[in-house]
């Protein structure tokens, strides 16, 4: 009867239950139990935006000044962070917690029943756990690896304000997203740091009026400011426009076209779906359409990736740091300052790391074929592999939508639920590899020609902004025009 009595205690176990002694402790906003105006949603979204940007700019109390180099200059943009500020680790954290939540569901080491309500809030409260212990461990670390000093410098109560401030920031990324996520806002605030952040850097490589010493002389760094200021000072008009043009260790206007070239196209690809005609099963003139778009996922695969790939970054180039003459930390990446860099970022010149970063231009890609492979298989890999994966961590399963479609009682034209539920597994998880993989493809030729940033940016930059202008257009819809949704 013990026996027994206990198989049945570890059968309803889940791993998951571990979290419920921390959920009242963990930061939340409650869900909106009432429809929330447009203009309400709009005025929390700028209230949580304008707090990032106070926050981005506010630096951290007890930091000495340090010049070394920042180890993470290349994916700052990406991470929506700014070095020596409150937002120092931005939203690396959080969307950290969330590809090891996905991994874990992924590999059925914990079972999730997104249907079920206890399920859902133990998932997310899991999430925000490890997102708070993840910010607690890059926090030490950063501190500890000497990115504000010398730890004796700096002293043991400075180091330990550094890290609370750091942490204390964390919390206020997972408040914020919360708030957006939970009916307040826009869709969800990660999002809205990625494209704030891309969008800051674009505008301020274009109209930068900071100089930068060159072999050439002193040049703006804004790539249109130099543009215009090299056709005033310089006296060979075709020479000043082919410098403009192509110079290396700047941005210059053909990284600005570029960057048009690929906003265009995957606004483009943005329109590809496939619309199902469902019907109400009662009201027979109630009818309409389900769209399956190929980026069904939308950018979660190329921010997961990108996570991923930046976290092994952080701990391959901490870890040459401190071990440079150690076999394995040269197998994980070997750094070195770039070159070209006028801001003193290093980059990864060998081992896995390298193979892993991307090819900067056509040239480069052609000058290492193997690596330019290796790179363009893994990102067209991972972002199928983390489209294909992430649809049934966050609800968007063929049964999923299936039983969406039966809650609103729509059903498919000329389809009974058996078969509705076939075409939905024919299209569904096909839109999903495939929109990944296309996105890892545009990615992999961003990267190539040279956009702003990066491709990865570029690429979550557009689809970010892309959801914004559907959910405004879908408001104004139904309020009858654009002027209605502020009324």
């Amino acid at each position: 009867f013990r026996t027994r009595t206990t198989s049945t205690m570890l059968g309803d176990f889940k791993p998951l239950h571990l979290v419920k002694p921390f959920v009242p402790f963990l930061p939340e906003v409650p869900e909106a139990d009432r429809k929330v105006p447009f203009r309400e949603k709009i005025v929390w979204t700028a209230i949580v935006l304008m707090c990032f940007l106070v926050c981005s700019q506010t630096p951290l109390y007890g930091l000495k000044p340090n010049e070394t180099q920042d180890p993470f200059y290349w994916s700052r943009v990406i991470n929506a962070s700014n070095r020596g500020t409150l937002m120092e680790l931005g939203i690396s954290p959080i969307v950290t917690s969330g590809l090891v939540m996905q991994l874990l569901s992924g590999a059925k080491l914990i079972e999730v029943d997104q249907n079920n309500k206890e399920d859902k809030t133990l998932f997310n409260a899991a999430s925000k756990f490890i997102g708070l212990v993840i910010c607690l461990i890059q926090s030490i670390f950063y501190v500890y690896s000497g990115m504000y000093g010398n730890l004796e410098e700096i002293g043991l109560p400075n180091a330990t304000l550094l890290v609370a401030q750091l942490v204390f920031a964390g919390i206020l990324v997972i408040l914020w997203d919360s708030l957006l996520s939970n009916g307040y806002g826009l869709g969800s605030a990660i999002s809205l740091f990625i494209a704030t952040n891309i969008c800051e850097s674009i505008i301020w490589r274009s109209f930068s009026p900071n100089t930068v010493p060159t072999n050439s002389g002193p040049q703006f760094e804004g790539a249109i400011i130099a543009l215009f200021h090299l056709l005033l000072t310089r006296s060979d008009k075709v020479r000043a426009l082919k410098e403009a043009f192509y110079r290396q260790s700047l941005p210059n206007i053909t990284n600005i076209l570029a960057t048009v070239v690929v906003f265009a196209i995957v606004i483009f690809f943005q329109g590809f779906r496939i619309d199902l005609k469902v019907k109400h099963e009662r009201q027979r003139n109630q009818s309409g359409t389900y769209p399956i778009k190929l980026f069904y996922t939308s950018n979660m695969p190329i921010i997961l990736q990108s996570s991923l790939v930046s976290n092994f970054f952080f701990i391959s180039s901490a870890l040459y740091k401190r071990f440079p003459d150690n076999f394995i930390t040269n197998f994980l990446g070997v750094w070195q300052q770039s070159d070209a860099s006028y801001q003193g970022h290093s980059v990864p010149v060998s081992g896995i790391a390298y193979l892993l970063s991307a090819p900067v231009s056509v040239a480069e890609a052609l000058r290492d074929p193997f690596h330019t492979m290796f790179y363009l298989a893994f990102v067209l890999g991972s972002c199928a592999l983390f489209s294909k994966a992430w649809i049934e961590v966050s609800g968007q399963t063929p049964k999923d939508v299936l039983k969406q479609l039966r809650d609103q009682q729509m059903i498919m034209r000329g389809h009974r639920e058996n078969s509705m539920l076939a075409q939905l597994y024919k299209y569904i998880p096909t839109a999903a590899a495939f929109g990944g993989l296309c996105i890892g493809l545009l990615s992999v030729a961003s990267d190539f020609l040279g956009v702003i940033g990066s491709g990865t940016g570029i690429l979550m930059s557009v689809t970010i902004i892309f959801e914004y202008f559907e959910k405004f257009a879908k408001e104004a819809s139904e309020t009858g025009s654009y002027m209605g949704i502020m009324s």
